[in-house]
């Protein structure tokens, strides 16, 4: 099965078991709910996967849903399942960050790849997460003088500009240089600069 789960939220579970089994016959997992109530008392900012949602259901329907995990900044792809009368509200998602919609009855190689669309879509997201979580465990493991000089050369500092500046000798500065680029897996401070700079793009 794909390690990126679906969670399938719909009222209707026959809908629920006929997604689920379409899903698994493409080697795709899911996680079903009978409702957004149940999908929100199981959810977790950690969570990771493609989400299922269908417009209209008893209770709270997919669009309150949706607006709540916004304000919970739930980064997961959100495909809604719509009716023909809903489409302009799956629009007006669309346009709020959802990942798309489908017009019930839809076409099921449509849905399956418009879910493996919004799987690597996450899968994506997950790797760039990781590597700034990565970044984040490098710099936590320099200290606050390797903090002073690496700010600098990735200013564009030179060595005898970073040494006059903090007055120490320029050979150590060096030795600083080294274990910095040593600590954080460069090899220049070019690659410094841009292993920094793509710390916040998730």
């Amino acid at each position: 099965m794909n390690a990126c789960p679906v969670y399938l939220i719909d009222d209707d579970a026959a809908v629920r078991d006929a997604l689920a089994w379409l899903l698994r016959s493409c080697g795709i997992g899911s996680q079903l709910y009978a409702s957004a109530e149940e999908f929100l008392a199981s959810y977790q900012p950690t969570m990771s996967g493609v989400i299922v949602l269908d417009i209209r259901m008893e209770g709270m329907s997919g669009l309150e849903l949706f607006d709540r995990l916004l304000t919970l900044e739930c980064p997961m792809p959100v495909i809604f399942l719509t009716g023909h009368g809903d489409v302009p509200q799956a629009v007006q998602a669309l346009k709020k960050g959802a990942f798309d919609f489908l017009e019930k009855p839809f076409d099921e190689n449509e849905l399956t790849e418009r879910v493996k669309a919004a799987i690597s879509r996450e899968a994506g997201r997950r790797g760039r997460a990781q590597e700034v979580a990565n970044i984040a465990d490098r710099l936590e493991g320099l200290t606050e003088r390797e903090r002073e000089i690496m700010t600098r050369i990735v200013a564009g500092k030179l060595n005898k500009v970073i040494a006059d500046e903090l007055q120490i000798a320029v050979r150590t500065v060096e030795v600083h240089r080294a274990r910095i680029f040593s600590k954080m897996g460069v090899r220049s401070a070019v690659e410094l600069a841009g292993l920094l700079a793509g710390r916040t793009a998730i």
